[in-house]
């Protein structure tokens, strides 16, 4: 039985939603695709620059999963200040979870965190402003 749908999302183009109530706890989906690492990902995505937007989920040891490639829903989750899922890293897999029990309907979030190079300048923190609406929103997708 499916448990999660992508449509179109109020946040930003599409997002992933619970066709179901899920539980806390409770492991959703794995953020699958392409294992690759940096250089490759600049290669493919040196395009992806001007516009911020990639399927790109860092592990801890520096690779990165393409979901772009080979990918699944997972790669259509949106970034929310107040996520109500969390990625766990497991080896070379990554997992989202929820954070708390998810209403059918619901969008599906997790914070992003990311990286990049030059986050101080004005143009590239535009590119990673937030617009998930919370009351407690940092206004950037960008590492605290």
């Amino acid at each position: 039985m499916r448990r999660v749908v992508v449509r179109k999302s109020v946040i930003h183009g599409k997002g992933v939603f619970a066709l179901t109530g899920l539980k806390a706890g409770e492991r959703i989906l794995e953020y699958k695709g392409e294992i690759i690492r940096w250089k490759s990902a600049m290669r493919r995505y040196r395009d992806s620059a001007e516009t911020g937007h990639t399927f790109l989920f860092g592990l801890s040891d520096g690779r990165l999963i393409d979901g772009g490639r080979g990918g699944n829903s997972s790669r259509w989750l949106n970034h929310a200040c107040n996520a109500n899922c969390e990625t766990i890293e497991i080896g070379e897999k990554v997992f989202i979870e929820a954070t708390r029990d998810i209403a059918a309907g619901e969008e599906l979030f997790i914070a992003y965190a990311l990286s990049v190079d030059d986050c101080n300048a004005e143009e590239t923190r535009r590119l990673y402003n937030c617009h998930c609406g919370a009351a407690e929103c940092r206004g950037t997708m960008l590492a605290a």
